[in-house]
């Protein structure tokens, strides 16, 4: 679990916490769009193959590819992107906001 923890002695603490959500959900959405679009490379290069990226990046050498070390080079960062970006895309939907109002 991750928390946010958003501590104000502003009377305007809804509007930051708004905006902190607002921000990270924009992230979240970008995240998102570049997900979608490195997925669709490795399609790509799944069906090409006739192969999962897993058993792709286990068993295969650049010297398995038409494209050689180009191509090989090219579908191991998109499936290492991939996992970098579902893990921080995991992380930001995870998020529970936690508010608190301090005395004045």
């Amino acid at each position: 679990m991750l928390q946010l923890e958003i501590k104000s002695d502003a009377p305007d603490l809804e509007i930051v916490q708004n905006l902190i959500r607002a921000a990270i959900d924009a992230e979240i959405k970008n995240l998102q769009r570049s997900l979608d679009k490195t997925n669709k490379f490795l399609k790509e290069f799944e069906t090409k193959y006739q192969i999962s990226s897993d058993l792709f990046l286990s068993d295969w050498t650049a010297e398995d590819l038409k494209g050689g070390d180009e191509e090989y080079v090219s579908w191991a960062g998109e499936a290492k992107i991939k996992k970098r970006l579902t893990s921080s895309l995991q992380k930001l939907q995870a998020i529970e906001y936690v508010t608190q109002q301090l005395s004045i």
